[in-house]
């Protein structure tokens, strides 16, 4: 065949793919290929894998100077085992990805060309990054109020007579509270990996926002008595179907992302916008780039150079939990608003409101 006409054949695969002679120049490769390289088709054909599709090892080394690649029998060893390189570009960028090929015999049963497949793994990489930091984060935040239940669990059991009542119920309240803190932390991960599958399980029932919003107004105002809640969510609001502890949830951590990184007065209110119920979380803070502002939804996303506890869960998980009931979430920041997150929740349907 054809250089031409091998390379017809390679555009219906779904990968970046080259056949290299033994000689070890380029016979054909696909549009995939060229790009990858980014190297026009003419350069790319034509010219020695060494030079135009240069792959490193981990180590640094010339993966296509390995003798095996074309000294192996075609025929006992027809394939290349996947392998992780990096693919060194003309214009000095370099591209990690994952290496397969297949070992291609002549008419005579020697060696004659191998058809390599390239396909990109930075998504990947940056996945096993984030996955990495999560557990160093997970293992921070556990290590910490594990250490404090152990440490007061074994104070109080070797010297339980020699504290008051008001020193051993403050220690066990310590307790309480970081068992909570661990509680949490395992159920927000539990949460992602239903959010993941699909699977996150919700008790619906038609309530009202406002009977949803009350309840946490006055926790509010206990946990952060020098912050301000304004809340406008009238009671004469349709209803909605709703799991209105997961709904709670949402807010619970919208409250808490504006009471951390906002500043001033925190503002909750709702309104009726068509057949779904907006409701807004808003805080007189700075503006937060747009760049920042669509990756504040992702998974274990913290805003850099802010020092604050957690796994960086609590919007990827609201997000989650609004989308389950069939809604939406954003967030809009400006020096004059603040920052807003947004979110709606569809109105219950007339037959289901009794």
């Amino acid at each position: 065949m054809t250089g031409e006409h091998d390379s017809r054949h390679l555009e219906l695969f779904p990968d970046a793919t080259v056949v290299v002679g033994v000689d070890g120049i380029v016979r054909a490769a696909n549009t995939l290929a060229c790009r990858l390289a980014r190297r026009p088709p003419d350069e790319l054909i034509g010219g020695h894998v060494r030079e135009v599709l240069p792959l490193e090892e981990p180590g640094g080394d010339d993966w296509w100077a390995c003798a095996a690649l074309v000294a192996a029998d075609p025929v006992l060893l027809p394939r290349i085992p996947e392998q992780r390189l990096l693919l060194r570009r003309t214009d000095g960028d370099s591209a990690h990805v994952t290496v397969t090929g297949r070992r291609i015999a002549g008419t005579d049963g020697r060696p004659d060309a191998l058809s390599v497949g390239l396909r990109r793994v930075d998504r990947r990489l940056e996945e096993e990054r984030r996955r990495s930091d999560l557990i160093s984060t997970a293992s921070h935040e556990l290590r910490a109020p594990l250490t404090s239940v152990r440490g007061f669990t074994k104070t109080l059991l070797a010297r339980w007579d020699r504290f008051d009542d008001d020193t051993r119920r403050q220690m066990l309240a310590t307790i309480d509270e970081d068992a909570d803190r661990v509680t949490r932390l395992l159920a927000g991960l539990l949460d992602v990996s239903r959010i993941d599958t699909g699977r996150l399980p919700l008790r619906r029932r038609i309530v009202t926002l406002s009977s949803v919003v009350e309840p946490l107004t006055r926790r509010f105002a206990v946990e952060h008595p020098d912050r301000r809640l304004d809340v406008d969510v009238p009671e004469d609001l349709p209803d909605v179907v709703v799991d209105p502890d997961r709904v709670a949830q949402v807010l619970v951590n919208l409250l808490d992302n504006a009471v951390k990184h906002g500043q001033g007065a925190v503002r909750v209110f709702a309104r009726v916008e068509g057949d779904q119920l907006r409701c807004v979380v808003g805080d007189e803070g700075g503006k937060i780039p747009a760049a920042e502002l669509a990756r504040l939804f992702s998974k274990y996303y913290r805003i850099p150079d802010v020092r604050t506890s957690g796994l960086g869960l609590g919007l990827y998980i609201s997000r989650g939990i609004v989308t389950a009931h069939g809604g939406r979430m954003w967030a809009r920041s400006t020096p004059q608003t603040g920052t807003q997150f947004v979110f709606t929740l569809p109105l219950a349907e007339s037959e289901l409101v009794p």
